[in-house]
């Protein structure tokens, strides 16, 4: 008996974009062009706007701004302190970075257990990340008085005899305003790794522990790389986060002491533009921490692709 041939249905074609039905198109533009019409008039207009400013010399006062071309940047480079600056600036964001990313995460393995009141734990932890930054420096103002303050009393009752005086001593200043973001900052990165640690393949660490491996080896060689991805994305945005500080260091130390003592780029902006009326400084100053941050999270893109690839 002869057999039938089978028949071969004919394959669905894929729709290209010239197949594609109009009303497709009209369904991307109602949803692409309000959030491109937002982002430019809110992030690239001011954005370019900034760069261009930086150009000129205009006092925030008088109407008229005069182009000068590079000279504010010459100016910037010729500086002294803008190299203090610089360097408070990069000093403390490090310190911000991992300090909340290593305290946030060993909190979150730490209470990640079932243990009695965690909620309440976690809650607790997490809340400084919603309170007004410039409430939280005005707290801690009162926990670094050199008279009466918390620090002062604990230190004194340990035996302590020259207690440093925060307010006067540039490096503890700059200590202080960084221990005070990063007990802010702290619950950000906390509940990111918490939840973080909830898609971790609990039989991956079951299986190191049953081939004997430490708990340093299993923490390194498995935990660690299933939080690769979380780990970069917190490192980014606790670097975004902490080179925008602003109100902490307002409230405690005005940038002081010594003039500089705890001046940032971004308070640097501030002062030169609200304080100085110079608004083409200013500009010159967000213009150059704009692209050093934009080369730095191209290098953390760049490190990260490669680590998966």
């Amino acid at each position: 008996m002869r057999a039938k041939p089978e028949r071969v249905l004919p394959q669905p074609r894929g729709r290209g974009l010239r197949n594609r039905p109009w009303q497709d198109y009209v369904l991307f533009l109602i949803l692409v062009v309000p959030n491109l019409a937002l982002l430019t008039l809110f992030v690239y207009r001011p954005l370019i706007d900034n760069i261009r400013l930086s150009f000129f010399d205009w006092n925030i006062s008088d109407p008229v701004a005069t182009f000068i071309g590079v000279d504010n940047y010459t100016e910037w480079w010729g500086r002294s302190d803008s190299w203090d600056i610089v360097t408070n600036t990069v000093v403390f964001t490090l310190a911000a970075v991992v300090g909340s990313m290593v305290l946030g995460l060993a909190l979150a393995m730490l209470l990640d257990r079932k243990l009695f009141g965690r909620n309440v734990v976690r809650s607790a932890i997490f809340a400084p990340f919603v309170i007004s930054g410039a409430a939280i420096g005005v707290a801690f103002q009162f926990i670094f008085d050199p008279s009466f303050g918390l620090v002062q009393d604990v230190l004194g009752r340990l035996g302590v005899d020259n207690v440093p005086d925060f307010y006067q001593n540039p490096h503890w200043a700059l200590f202080m305003v960084t221990v005070t973001y990063i007990w802010k900052n702290l619950g950000y990165s906390f509940v990111i790794y918490l939840a973080a640690l909830q898609g971790v393949r609990a039989e991956l660490m079951e299986a190191a522990e049953m081939d004997g491996a430490s708990r340093w080896t299993t923490f390194t060689k498995v935990l660690l790389p299933q939080l690769r991805p979380t780990t970069f994305f917190l490192s980014i945005t606790v670097l975004l986060n902490s080179l925008q500080v602003f109100d902490i260091i307002n409230v405690m130390t005005r940038g002081g002491p010594l003039g500089t003592g705890t001046t940032t780029m971004v308070y640097q902006v501030y002062e030169e533009t609200f304080r100085n009326f110079r608004a083409g400084y200013g500009a010159t100053v967000a213009t150059i921490m704009f692209v050093v941050l934009l080369v730095v999270t191209l290098v953390q893109v760049r490190v990260m692709d490669r680590n998966e690839q």
